[in-house]
């Protein structure tokens, strides 16, 4: 290994060192909130991240874009940051990205591409699906960075089928606990029709510590493939009258406070399906921030997964943050890469390592009736 390469080894060794091994402690047992071993400093394990990829094309360059023209924009806005990361097991194992290179694929080379877009942007809430390395890698190193975490496996995860696998993948949420004290949080198991399903969200109240105001987050991942758009329907009907829920309970009954809504995952639904339908027109009054990109300020972005499988070319746009209009203000977005900076062989690849490109918003809180 290289230098750079090096002292990041050294340093996630030293991290993981202090953690829970999910080879010799069941993860059932093991604790969501772990107090942090040796405290990391972000901007050198960036560093280190970049040093350990030197060798890689160049990262895929994307700006802010600001929607009220800095005008009126919070002093400590929230970052939320949503992303299907890829589970290892499945991108070395079953996805089939016919046009990326086992090597770019390797773990260690996934796992500072992964952590190098996290600490590029040190998003406030950040929102993963596809994590099969959480007790390795994921909950270990963010813990040391100050982020409390809840993670979430899907019952009967794909990933348990491949040779050499790391885990069941599932959905975590990673909060900044400078920023947010914990006041919930569940894991739920989506229902379609009444019956239990392979998908699951994890939801999390939480309260601003400079504010005072609180917000709900849930991080999720529906059921995917063609031909099962009634499933996915079904599957957010179910989150949202979760949600329905946990709200009426927040306000006690109050229908004049109103709690603030993020809802951040892989739907794998495009924006003409009725599960998008649903979310776009619930009583929640749901609004998707990745719009505010349009010109029209009413259409999603041309894709936000690009990938080339055998059995042929996918791009569309399946992920999405919802948040509720009414008490948050989409106050920057991260702009998508276009063809040219994505290249011909498309996601994962040398410079990106996940089919699913991460979506980024800086938010606020309105201000309160």
């Amino acid at each position: 290994m290289g230098g750079g390469a090096t002292r990041l080894y050294n340093t996630l060794t030293q991290t993981f060192s202090g953690s829970s091994s999910p080879l010799s402690i069941p993860p059932s047992y093991l604790s969501p909130h772990h107090a942090p071993i040796c405290p990391l400093d972000p901007v050198e394990l960036l560093q280190q991240c970049e040093e350990a990829l030197r060798d890689r094309p160049p990262h895929l360059h994307r700006n802010f874009v600001y929607i009220n023209n800095g005008d009126d924009i919070a002093s400590i806005p929230i970052r939320v940051m949503q992303w299907n990361i890829l589970a290892q097991a499945l991108g070395v194992g079953v996805d089939n990205f016919v046009r990326c290179p086992l090597e770019a694929l390797s773990w260690s080379r996934r796992r500072s591409l992964i952590l190098e877009e996290i600490l590029a942007y040190r998003p406030h809430i950040l929102c993963l699906q596809e994590v099969d390395h959480y007790y390795d890698t994921f909950q270990p190193v963010l813990a040391n960075l100050g982020y409390s975490s809840h993670f979430y496996p899907k019952p009967w995860s794909p990933c348990l089928d491949i040779e050499g696998n790391s885990g069941p993948d599932g959905c975590a949420l990673f909060f900044d606990e400078s920023r947010f004290e914990l006041l919930d949080s569940v894991n739920i198991r989506l229902s379609a029709m009444m019956i239990p399903t392979n998908q699951v969200a994890v939801v999390t109240t939480l309260r601003c510590r400079s504010s005072g105001r609180y917000v709900c987050v849930a991080a999720t991942h529906l059921k995917a493939r063609s031909g099962w758009e009634w499933f996915r329907s079904a599957q957010g009907s179910d989150l949202l009258w979760h949600l329905q829920n946990l709200v009426q309970k927040l306000v006690g009954g109050n229908s004049n406070v109103k709690v603030p809504l993020l809802i951040c995952g892989d739907f794998n639904a495009v924006p003409s399906e009725e599960v998008y339908r649903r979310f776009a027109t619930s009583p929640l009054g749901l609004d998707s921030a990745y719009k505010k990109l349009s010109q029209d300020g009413v259409s999603e972005p041309e894709y936000t997964t690009w990938k080339i499988r055998g059995t042929g070319e996918c791009c569309c746009t399946l992920d999405y943050i919802w948040y509720t209009k009414d008490t948050l203000r989409v106050d920057a977005v991260l702009d998508i890469p276009d063809e040219e900076q994505i290249g011909p062989n498309r996601l994962p690849s040398y410079s990106y390592p996940s089919d699913h490109l991460s979506l980024v918003c800086d938010f606020s809180f309105r201000e309160k009736e």
